[in-house]
């Protein structure tokens, strides 16, 4: 603790000069409101548990366009669809620039990813080949076995459990992961992990876990001078290093085993497609991918690709768990319409549940898998709701606020899929008041993928089984608690019972 106090001190006299200078360079303009500072530290000890909540909350005291400081580090917060369409749609270009962090630095390869990677030509590069090569429609539409196949695995295993154990619960979150880990890990790295002899699935599951809250831990070096000599003396950058070891050999694993097994004939995986340009001959002054570029986008996919798709299906079952009508209602007109004694879900049968996919819009809502979009940095002075936004100013849209804003909705804190009944408002980033995959040109370009195996899964499971809670527990009892950093799941596992459906 002694030494923590010399850095900190040490740290004093440094962060004071940089404030003074950024007092007075900014004191002419017309800066967004916001709660005082304190020295050195700004606001950070205005921020709770999480960050979406904290700054929800003083948003409403201080606007939906607020400046707070995260040590030296001046934030602007935006808690307002309008604010978030100026953002993302009028300054898309101004603002699309990403401030870098010690976590995100390790895990992207040094920003050699899409998500994360710094706006430029390289960006640019790499976004076509996630557009063209590895996410497009055709490519979608070319992956549906493998998202079909995974979800006739889901209800065998579950059909299973159900005539064996027919009043045992099940912990929906190893289901759902597995299901969602497996397909990603298939289309993206051409792996099948109920093949390897490699891969633990409970392992795929923490380490997806641990590598997420290491991206999302705050380090002193992000938001203060020197501050790398804290992170290294408290160890807390050792920690994020041993997590992002474990993925870099993981990912090494992939890699050597998609090589000794040889590449598809259509080299329709990632690794197939990167490997394939890394080893093309360039021509000089042009973009060259390498294997980082190869990493840092298997870090993308497998990552967010993973976790929020899996942490969406969770919250949408809480929510049909805690709400028996919506459940009922939803299971008779798939039923209705999907036909009795089904063999299989198609994902043709997506196109005809309409509202199925209304409950899946209201459950994004309610529980965005990243409720603070990834963070933009402005690359020239804007102005965003009358206010001067200067250069390299970090940006949060808190989402989340958006989404329970009562100007936006009626009831915004309870769960109501009939809102958007005969509603526009989609989720594809054209309506600023839902943006569960963000906006502008910083869209998450797997939104396509993500939404069908959402949307296939959780159509298995609700026309195959009926789903009640564990004997002695009521609703009440479904525990809500969040826990992540960039995303938030579900903290306590979901246990439900599983029933054959009968006709």
């Amino acid at each position: 603790m002694s030494i923590l106090i010399l850095c900190f001190l040490f740290l004093f006299p440094i962060s004071l000069i940089l404030l003074k200078r950024i007092s007075s360079s900014k004191g002419n303009l017309n800066l967004p409101p916001g709660p005082k500072r304190l020295p050195i530290i700004g606001n950070l000890h205005q921020l709770g548990k999480f960050l979406h909540t904290s700054l929800q909350k003083i948003s409403q005291e201080y606007g939906p366009v607020m400046l707070l400081h995260f040590g030296v580090v001046p934030v602007v917060v935006v808690s307002s669809k309008e604010g978030a369409e100026e953002v993302l749609k009028t300054h898309d270009l101004e603002t699309c620039g990403r401030p870098k962090s010690v976590g995100i630095g390790l895990f992207t390869y040094n920003f050699k990813d899409i998500g994360f990677a710094t706006y430029g030509d390289d960006w640019r590069e790499m976004r076509k080949i996630a557009v063209h090569e590895l996410f497009s429609q055709k490519k979608l539409k070319s992956f549906r076995y493998i998202r079909e196949g995974e979800s006739e695995l889901l209800v065998k295993k579950l059909s299973n459990s159900a005539n064996e154990t027919p009043t045992s619960s099940v912990d929906l979150r190893k289901v759902i992961f597995t299901f969602a880990a497996s397909i990603i890990c298939r289309l993206a790295f051409g792996q099948n992990f109920h093949e390897c002899d490699f891969v633990d699935m409970d392992k795929v599951e923490e380490l997806v876990l641990e590598s997420e809250t290491s991206i999302g831990t705050l380090a002193f070096a992000d938001f203060f001078p020197a501050g790398w000599v804290i992170d290294r003396i408290s160890g807390q950058y050792s920690k994020v290093k041993k997590a992002f070891a474990k993925l870099d050999k993981f990912f090494n694993h992939v890699i050597a085993d998609h090589l000794k097994t040889g590449q598809p004939q259509d080299h329709s995986d990632i690794i197939s497609v990167m490997l394939d340009m890394i080893n093309q001959p360039t021509k000089a002054g042009s973009f060259k991918v390498t294997e980082d570029h190869l990493k840092g986008v298997m870090s993308d996919v497998f990552l967010a690709g993973v976790n929020a798709g899996a942490i969406t299906m969770i919250w949408n079952m809480t929510e049909l768990a805690r709400h028996p009508i919506v459940m009922k209602k939803l299971q008779e007109e798939i039923r209705a319409i999907l036909g009795p004694n089904k063999d299989r879900i198609t994902e043709e049968d997506l196109e005809k549940v309409e509202y199925l996919k209304i409950v899946i819009q209201e459950t994004f809502r309610l529980h965005p898998p990243v409720p603070l979009l990834l963070p933009r940095q402005t690359m020239s002075d804007v102005k965003i709701q009358g206010y001067n936004i200067p250069k390299d100013t970090m940006l949060q849209i808190n989402t989340y606020a958006i989404n329970r804003d009562p100007k936006n909705w009626t009831n915004p804190d309870e769960f109501i899929p009939e809102r958007f009944a005969n509603n526009p408002i989609d989720i594809k980033g054209q309506h600023f008041e839902l943006l569960p995959f963000g906006g502008g040109r910083r869209i998450c370009p797997g939104m396509g993928t993500g939404i069908t195996i959402v949307e296939l899964g959780l159509l298995n499971l609700l026309y195959f089984f009926d789903w009640s809670l564990p004997e002695g527990t009521t609703i009440k009892d479904i525990d809500m608690e969040e826990v992540g950093a960039f995303v938030i799941a579900k903290k306590v596992p979901l246990e439900l019972v599983p029933t054959l459906h009968r006709w």
